[in-house]
């Protein structure tokens, strides 16, 4: 059934019309539980993952719903922190399949729809539900949300947002609703937008750095520790990597409050919260799915503040990013190998050559990361989640997979 539903990515067309075609066939499993909708251009998954964690602190019986996966779809779908068994995956696949042929859906249209199917049969009290792309027309935007999230607005997918930074944060914004809360670390003329789009629907709207606060950010091998003051001052810590997450956390903690948790299933939650492929350490590789010009600093920042220059970088980027927004990002950090993951969305790694002279070329991941062994001490696989999930498929022994959703 992963192969019809991977077949299926080619037909991508913004538009919610067909997914609430979908669900309406299958009997709106959308209506059977709250939501938080986490968007945003970077951070969204840490965010989304940081909050469910809590929920689940909390005692909430919480789905969370994440994309990409890296290793196995399985991944997008969990209840309760445990991944959707193939049992159900596959039963629910073939249940949705004719009515997702019948109205053309897309695979995330498809992959939405099967969330929100399991989620109301396994009873969510909440779900998070981590935006695909954009968010007004977004299939994740299909469900009401109590609480939405937008944790900045960056220079990400602009052939289909854009072309302007606001015309992106006006899509963002799109998963805003009348009088319910969100809350953005956007900035500038982002930040105006949805600031504009919040006042027209009557939505409260928390600003970090306005109504929450975020202080004395520090850094450790261990993780990441901040203060955030939102109606109370708390000093809080997440294993997480780089001192970007700590804004990306307190957005999730601020989340948390207005649903009502405790402050002790925030320090619980964030403590035990996990974000596979964002400055993961494994298998002595730093694994970091960087794919956009303000990703790229913010892993050139955290390299910087763990010690961990100079580095070999293995780079593989997607056809259609800002490649020489992200080259200005990451060269000086050390020698980089170029290279490809195995997707027709992946650019030739010659191509990249004139953004970074004198660095080799290696079509193969794995030999490039074998190369890249003998170029420094610490080496970094940076440029694309599909990259990222390439290379954890391939420390699984599992095959590559030929995707690009």
């Amino acid at each position: 059934m992963l192969d019809w539903l991977y077949a299926r990515q080619t037909l991508f067309t913004p538009g919610l019309e067909r997914v609430k075609a979908l669900l309406s066939r299958l009997g709106h499993p959308e209506e059977a539980f709250p939501a938080v909708l986490v968007g945003g251009t970077n951070g969204k998954g840490s965010a989304a993952r940081a909050l469910a964690a809590i929920l689940r602190e909390e005692g909430f019986r919480v789905g969370l719903y994440t994309s990409p996966h890296l290793v196995r779809f399985h991944e997008r779908i969990a209840v309760d922190g445990r991944e959707i068994p193939d049992a159900h995956l596959q039963a629910l696949l073939e249940e949705v399949r004719p009515h997702a042929e019948a109205v053309g859906a897309s695979f995330f249209e498809a992959a939405t729809a099967t969330a929100f199917l399991y989620f109301a049969r396994l009873g969510v009290e909440l779900a998070v539900l981590e935006v695909g792309l954009g968010g007004r027309l977004d299939a994740t935007n299909a469900a009401t949300p109590l609480v939405s999230v937008v944790t900045n607005v960056g220079h990400d997918h602009l052939e289909v947002l854009g072309p302007t930074l606001a015309d992106v944060a006006r899509e963002k914004a799109g998963i805003l609703r009348p009088h319910c809360p969100a809350l953005t670390a956007a900035r500038g003329e982002a930040l105006s937008v949805l600031k504009a789009e919040a006042a027209r629907l009557g939505t409260p709207l928390y600003v970090l750095g306005e109504g929450v606060g975020l202080e004395g950010v520090t850094t450790s091998p261990e993780g990441v520790a901040f203060t955030l003051v939102f109606g109370e001052r708390r000093r809080l810590f997440a294993p997480l990597f780089g001192r970007h997450q700590a804004e990306n956390l307190a957005l999730a903690a601020a989340a948390a409050r207005l649903l009502g948790a405790s402050w002790s299933s925030v320090e619980r939650g964030l403590a035990r919260v996990e974000n596979p492929g964002r400055l993961q350490r494994v298998s002595g590789l730093l694994l970091d799915g960087a794919h956009n010009p303000e990703g790229a600093w913010a892993l050139r920042q955290a390299l910087h503040d763990h010690g961990l220059l100079p580095a070999a970088l293995v780079l593989a980027f997607s056809r259609e990013k800002d490649h020489r927004g992200m080259a200005e990002a990451l060269r000086g950090l050390g020698p980089v190998v170029l290279t490809r993951y195995a997707s027709r969305r992946s650019l030739p790694p010659a191509e990249l050559l004139p953004l970074f002279p004198g660095a080799r070329v290696e079509e193969d991941p794995f030999r490039a990361i074998e190369e890249a062994r003998g170029l420094a001490p610490n080496v970094v696989v940076a440029g694309s989640l599909f990259l990222v999930g390439q290379v954890l498929r391939g420390l699984a022994g599992l095959p590559p997979e030929e995707r690009y959703q």
